[in-house]
């Protein structure tokens, strides 16, 4: 193993505190990781890592070390980018995970386009709607759609989604159709959710942000069951317009409240904080970016 191998893999170990989970990521068995990280301190002639039965902690060298890895290997990153760029050529392998249904409908059709444009790049993908740790699972990147990030979330706005409120003719003719926010409270609703917490809607009334709690008898984490059950008459939900436009345009459902519009999610690239973004990412990020505003 030469020298920046060696680096690369104790900053991996540094920052997943296990032996175990890097030997799963790089599909290799544990024993492999733990000599190569003895050879290493062996080299330095310095103890890097303190190993307990639950976690790997670092000693004060290990400490410094990994500072100074990180500083030289995004260094060799930068340099090997600014080549690629030169060449123009986007190369190597990015992990990404993506939210489902969005996943599925949106995204990727633009990855399969992407992968067939740039052939040097391997991708990767997760569809899931779980909020993944990057750092931890070894991602390169993950698209996730929130009205609001974190306060450390290192990420980028590529695209934005309307959300709009459903029902079918079926429920409207029996229940009536709601004129305003206030009335959803008479009305059985449907709840994304992943827990079963009461459910706050808030719409735009007047200029004005107006929060309704709505009744929820029927709750899920998907938005297309949700939206599968408002078609079917069983109450009124809330989504955005990736899971709504299909159920739309056959007429399953339709929009209403639609003067009363409720603020738009913001579609993101949540990247890792703590190394230099690689060519090939940006790259991906840029093109997602045009074609979903497009």
């Amino acid at each position: 193993m030469d020298r920046l191998d060696a680096m690369h893999l104790f900053v991996r170990v540094a920052e997943l505190g296990s032996f175990s989970a890097v030997a799963q990521q790089l599909g290799v068995a544990r024993s492999v990781v733990t000599r190569q990280i003895a050879a290493l301190e062996a080299h330095l002639g310095a103890k890097l890592m303190a190993r307990s039965t639950r976690r790997l902690t670092l000693t004060s060298a290990g400490t410094a070390y990994l500072e100074k890895c990180r500083v030289i290997l995004n260094l060799v990153e930068a340099a090997e980018t600014g080549i690629a760029e030169e060449r123009q050529t986007p190369r190597g392998s990015i992990r990404l995970s993506v939210p489902l249904s969005f996943g599925l409908k949106r995204l990727a059709p633009l990855l399969l386009e992407f992968s067939n444009q740039y052939p040097e790049v391997a991708l990767d993908m997760d569809f899931s709607d779980r909020r993944s740790n990057l750092i931890e699972e070894g991602l390169d990147l993950s698209i996730r759609i929130t009205r609001r990030l974190g306060s450390n979330d290192v990420a980028r706005r590529i695209g934005s989604s309307r959300l709009l409120v459903l029902a079918s003719l079926d429920y409207l003719s029996r229940h009536g159709e709601p004129q305003h926010p206030q009335e959803l409270i008479h009305h059985e609703c449907l709840g994304y959710t992943s827990g079963g917490s009461a459910q706050i809607w808030q719409f735009s009334v007047d200029g004005e942000l107006t929060t309704i709690q709505v009744r929820s008898r029927l709750h899920a984490n998907n938005g297309e069951v949700l939206t599968e059950a408002a078609a079917q008459g069983l109450g009124i939900t809330l989504q955005p317009d990736f899971v709504a436009d299909d159920y739309l345009r056959n007429g399953r459902v339709r929009a209403i409240l639609g003067n009363f519009p409720v603020a738009e999610l913001g579609i993101y690239v949540l990247l890792p904080g703590n190394r230099q973004v690689p060519h090939r990412v940006r790259v991906l990020m840029d093109y997602l970016a045009d074609h979903l505003n497009a």
